[in-house]
């Protein structure tokens, strides 16, 4: 009898080796073209979005991992000795791609900036063939991340400085979304995550409670209450809707008590599905009879900043929310009314300078999706209070005297120039910005559009 050989099971994983086919094969295809034809003119491509999904801002986040790749990327001889045995590309071009190192240079909004439509975001300079390799993952990682933090802060608007955390990892579009969803959540304004690996990458707070398994497991709730606030005394939330909701609320109290006695205190109980707005006041009600005012409320179950905000409107005395599904997808969906399109950000990657000449893409056949040519900064104006007014994109060598670059260095002649904040940091920044961005800009609906202007001379253009 024969013994079955089974083929071992694949993570499926990015890692440095193989981190440099994070490409789509018309930039390997356009490579071999130039190279062939030995283009090494110095483009510019900039980064930048045509439309706002949601809203009338973003928040730009996910520039260091963009910075981390166009660093790190390398074609090692594994990966090229792959690439040979398709037969496509030349050993010639495959020769010069070992070699491959960039020595660009990158100007970039830092991560936390408060950015709008067809504003730069990042210009990448440098030879043109380099710099197109850059395209698949900066979309893939911007565009995302940029995404979920400005729901994030769209979110932690609705709460009304009420904690708001993330719970989306289970819902995220992929491993690697999990992760850089939550950092994107954190940096947009969430005070946590449920993800532990977030915590250990990005020192994010990290928190949880108990799942309805832990209790149904058990003989009764009342039991499951018990144990779980023995095994954490300083933090227990128990989750009070795996039976009946209101019956939940009456043992967290029976156990409320019984930790008062050992000298801790219940901090919190949750509430995860049903009319959230009754149970939370029939909730409150139960708790403060018992003289359990300090106990706060959490409530999770398909939230986002429509249905906060709509709780809240209404009296519901929650005081914390965890944000799922609709936060790590950046769902561009309307709870309330129905209304909403796919859970993408637009953002584009586009050529605007060659040979240090402008260059733009017309589209006569679809006006929308021409660019506007040249290298390009933007210059923010304030008021005498600090508040943002407005913003001006100008050709990169037309400076105004007045007004804030935004476009920073970040990587000059290949050598990183510039030191990442921490993610803690980083979250600073956003609340500023935020805080410096007037609110009839961030109304949930119908929120007035941000005056960006066009330089003259790019108008021109």
């Amino acid at each position: 009898m024969s013994e079955s050989v089974c083929n071992a099971p694949n993570s499926a994983l990015l890692i440095k080796d193989n981190m440099s086919l994070f490409v789509d094969y018309y930039q390997l295809t356009m490579g071999q073209a130039d190279f062939n034809a030995q283009n090494d003119t110095i483009i510019t491509a900039n980064y930048y979005v045509r439309g706002i999904p949601q809203g009338e801002y973003l928040i730009a986040v996910g520039l260091e991992q963009i910075i981390h790749y166009i660093l790190n990327l390398r074609f090692t001889d594994a990966t090229l000795d792959w690439l040979a045995q398709r037969g496509d590309l030349s050993s010639d071009y495959l020769a010069d791609l070992k070699d491959f190192c960039f020595d660009g240079t990158i100007f970039a909004v830092p991560e936390g900036t408060v950015v709008f439509p067809n504003e730069p975001i990042i210009n990448v300079t440098g030879r043109s063939r380099d710099v197109q390799l850059f395209e698949t993952y900066l979309l893939c990682v911007m565009n995302f991340q940029t995404l979920v933090a400005t729901k994030a802060a769209r979110i932690v608007e609705a709460a009304r400085g009420r904690p708001v955390f993330d719970f989306g990892a289970r819902r995220a579009h992929g491993r690697d979304a999990g992760i850089l969803a939550a950092r994107a959540a954190f940096i947009g304004g969430a005070r946590g995550t449920s993800l532990v690996l977030a915590g250990q990458y990005f020192d994010i707070p990290y928190v949880g409670t108990m799942a309805h398994k832990f209790i149904s497991e058990r003989p009764t709730e009342l039991e499951a209450f018990r144990d779980y606030a023995t095994a954490f005394p300083n933090s227990t939330i128990l989750l009070i809707d795996t039976y009946n909701t209101l019956q939940g609320a009456k043992n967290a109290c029976i156990v409320a008590k019984e930790m008062e006695t050992r000298g801790v205190r219940l901090r919190a109980v949750r509430l995860d599905s049903g009319d959230l707005l009754t149970l939370s006041k029939e909730v409150r009600r139960i708790l403060d009879a018992e003289g359990l005012e300090y106990v706060q409320i959490v409530a999770s179950h398909d939230l986002d900043e429509f249905r906060i905000d709509t709780l809240l409107k209404n009296g519901a005395p929650i005081d914390n929310f965890g944000v799922g599904t609709r936060l790590a997808t950046g769902a561009n969906f309307d709870s309330m009314t129905g209304e909403g399109g796919a859970s993408a950000l637009g953002g584009v990657y586009k050529l605007v300078e060659s040979g240090g000449k402008p260059v733009g893409k017309q589209s006569l056949d679809e006006p929308s999706k021409a660019t506007l040519p040249g290298r390009k900064q933007i210059y923010r104006f304030s008021d005498a209070n600090g508040n943002y007014v407005r913003d001006c994109v100008t050709l990169w060598n037309e400076p105004i005297s007045e007004g804030q670059p935004l476009l920073i260095p970040i990587i000059q002649d290949g050598e990183l120039v510039y030191d990442f904040p921490n993610l803690h940091e980083i979250q600073t920044r956003t609340t500023t910005e935020l805080n410096r961005l007037p609110g009839s800009h961030k109304s949930l609906r119908e929120a007035e559009p941000y005056p960006v202007e066009l330089h003259p001379t790019l108008r021109k253009l």
